[in-house]
């Protein structure tokens, strides 16, 4: 087992923890809690870092960007698989809770329960949009995908980074970005068109 690491610091933003596996066009989604990012401390490392929680414990605290928190973590066991780079956190504690005031977006509060991204489903978000507007807002989410090549060989995997907004479809921030392309069995590719996203999103209004 991992020795587990305080840490402490400035919550910068705090998002989904969700896991895409993609089997050519079928997708499913794993919900694993919430990504904590943090500038701050972990061991004896000043700098930023992304720290996993549980639902359970996003509801307990209700974390939001501006509080300052300290807990602890150990490193996760396989990068390609979490969008954090610690998790298994304990000890979580707010130090100190900041007064909300910035006009969104992007949103910056408390974010939803779980099954409220997956009611809402999502769009694909460009990756350069992400890092540059996104990577703070509630409904931004960057999900580590695992790509099964052939169903009749589930060993076949490839792993990769995408990024979604879960977020009002009218958001100034947004852009879609390229399609994306899926690699299946004997060199086959299936592309994920913008009628994906349309669908997945049809049963919010522009504004939701």
């Amino acid at each position: 087992m991992s020795e587990k690491l305080h840490w402490q610091g400035e919550l910068i933003a705090i998002q989904p923890r969700i896991r895409l596996t993609r089997s050519f066009d079928q997708r499913s989604h794993s919900y694993l809690g919430f990504a904590l990012r943090v500038q701050g401390i972990i061991g004896e490392d000043e700098r930023e870092f992304l720290v996993g929680i549980g639902g359970a414990a996003q509801a307990k605290h209700q974390f939001r960007a501006g509080d300052i928190l300290s807990g602890r973590a150990e490193p996760v066991a396989d990068s390609k698989l979490e969008p954090v780079e610690f998790y298994k956190a304990s000890a979580l504690k707010i130090i100190e809770r900041i007064v909300e005031g910035v006009s969104p977006p992007p949103w910056l509060g408390v974010p939803p329960e779980l099954t409220v991204y997956r009611e809402r489903g999502h769009r694909r978000l460009d990756a350069k949009t992400y890092t540059a507007r996104c990577s703070s807002c509630i409904w931004g989410c960057r999900m580590p995908v695992e790509m099964i090549l052939d169903q009749w060989n589930p060993s076949q995997r490839k792993y990769r980074f995408e990024t979604f907004c879960y977020g009002p479809r009218s958001c100034s921030l947004y852009r879609s970005g390229p399609t994306r392309k899926v690699p299946g069995r004997r060199g086959m590719s299936w592309e994920e068109e913008d009628w994906v996203d349309e669908e997945a999103t049809a049963h919010r209004s522009h504004d939701e």
